[in-house]
């Protein structure tokens, strides 16, 4: 199941708009921007549809044009717009879109629908099983009730928050997916329907962080460790699934922060237009001291199942060279697995697994070690050019194909080395040829790639996506 995380955010964002409190100043410094959650499923499901979902697809360089089933959680505004059906009547599609909700969804959008919106609404309650018909074959959902009947200010108990559910969806595939958001620590009956269900990918709340006298019907770092506890022993979730936070609000901790205490419970913080359940390939460029080694390992650490490849050759007798490995060792984390040396470069991607990270740095050095041994790693001036040359493209090519085969996630660092000077000698020239058209090569299968620039990334235009 592919899964596009349109937002990560509580219902205010994060920086919320009005704040200036230690997480959101963090958050602005930084550029991240965290809309409130929602999620399209592939190309046909959308599970909620708040005001920024049209923005947050858009980013994403996507469309609701395929969307077949939107299915709300609840009516609060950050998880419906009746807008959106609006915007459908204006844009017809060729089909009807199913809206499936709680009856509260069904009487907020009534009014924003004409005479020929495609559009057929679902009362949906706790204990409901329903089917998906998509292009892509029968989906199904199990609806469970959740605890989000709360009264934060002191008032009435919100309806609209009383009929919330969470939502267990499969796929025509089997992948399992657990939407739990704007929930509290889940009701016993809950619990016990979801037991066995092994989801795949799980995305939990975790709004208030270490506020945890908030007293509504959200979680936060005290009750989503004994929450995760009473799902994993019910075995609703599977071993070594992927299970993000979202909802996240301001009363959390600063970002890195938060990113390190999720870590210990075995949950990942991602990023706004994050895509679960695809693997992803992003090439990463830049000059020396760019940053573009820190920015591989940053993106790495929202996994928890790492391979790092190590293509550097050791040299005997530079102690600079031998000091700039131990930088790079030092700061990995411990838990990472190394490969070490550019020949195992192609089996580690041919071995990787799906729920895994690969880091490779670097494809300059990877280069260097495959065309020393096309010299028998002697002089390179001293071998014809076009033997260089072919041992390059060949090794190239099946790097490549390892690459755009690999079911993991990957991030590859190379150096940019065509905006310097013209090198003095014919195999230096010939190196920065090489590289160039291996560069190319391996961005043509990536889905983005990046110029570091002053520790700055730079995102290029195309990609395979």
């Amino acid at each position: 199941m592919e899964v596009l995380l349109l937002g990560t955010g509580a219902a205010d964002g994060w920086p919320s708009p009005f704040c200036r409190c230690l997480s959101c100043d963090d958050a602005r410094t930084r550029g991240e921007v965290r809309l409130p959650t929602a999620a399209l499923l592939g190309d046909h499901v959308l599970i909620d549809a708040g005001p920024a979902v049209p923005g947050a697809v858009a980013r994403a360089g996507r469309s609701l044009r395929e969307v077949h089933h939107i299915v709300v959680t609840h009516a609060h505004p950050d998880h419906l717009d009746p807008a959106l059906l609006l915007w459908l009547s204006w844009n017809p599609t060729p089909h009807t879109v199913h809206v499936w909700g709680p009856s509260s969804v069904a009487e907020a959008c009534r009014h924003w629908i004409g005479p020929a919106t495609p559009v057929e609404f679902h009362d949906i309650g706790p204990g409901d099983k329903i089917t998906l018909d998509t292009p892509d074959g029968l989906w199904r959902a199990h609806v469970h009730a959740a605890a989000h009947d709360a009264e934060p200010f002191g008032g009435s108990p919100d309806a609209l928050a009383a009929d919330a559910v969470v939502l267990e969806i499969v796929d025509a595939h089997g992948a399992r997916l657990l939407y739990l958001t704007d929930t509290g620590p889940l009701p016993q009956a809950t619990l016990a329907s979801l037991r066995d269900a092994s989801a795949d990918i799980v995305l939990i709340e975790e709004t208030f962080g270490d506020h945890i006298d908030h007293r509504t019907g959200h979680l936060d770092l005290a009750t989503l460790p004994s929450t995760l506890g009473a799902l994993r022993a019910a075995h609703a979730i599977a071993p070594g699934a992927n299970v993000i936070a979202v909802h996240l609000s301001h009363h959390n901790p600063p970002v890195e922060v938060l990113r390190a205490r999720l870590a210990d419970i075995g949950v990942r913080l991602v990023d706004d237009g994050t895509v679960i359940g695809r693997p992803t390939r992003t090439l990463i460029l830049g000059g020396a001291r760019s940053g573009k080694s820190a920015e591989a390992e940053r993106r790495a650490l929202r996994f928890t199942d790492v391979v790092y490849v190590a293509t550097a050759a050791p040299r005997p007798g530079d102690a600079e060279w031998a000091e700039r490995i131990a930088h790079h060792q030092a700061r990995r984390p411990t838990g990472w697995a190394t490969v070490e040396g550019h020949a195992r470069l192609t089996q580690a991607l041919r071995a990787a697994t799906a729920r895994q990270a690969i880091v490779i740095d670097c494809l300059t050095l990877w280069l260097t070690g495959v065309l020393d041994e096309a010299a028998e790693h002697g002089d390179w001036d001293a071998v014809d050019r076009a033997l260089l040359a072919a041992a390059a493209e060949s090794a190239a090519k099946d790097l490549v194909d390892a690459i755009a085969h690999c079911p993991a996630t990957v991030l590859i660092v190379s150096n940019e080395l065509g905006m310097g000077i013209v090198p003095m000698s014919a195999s230096s020239r010939l190196f920065v040829d090489l590289i160039g058209r291996l560069h190319q090569q391996v961005s043509a299968v990536c889905d983005e790639t990046i110029l570091m620039v002053a520790g700055r990334p730079l995102l290029m235009d195309g990609g395979r996506a």
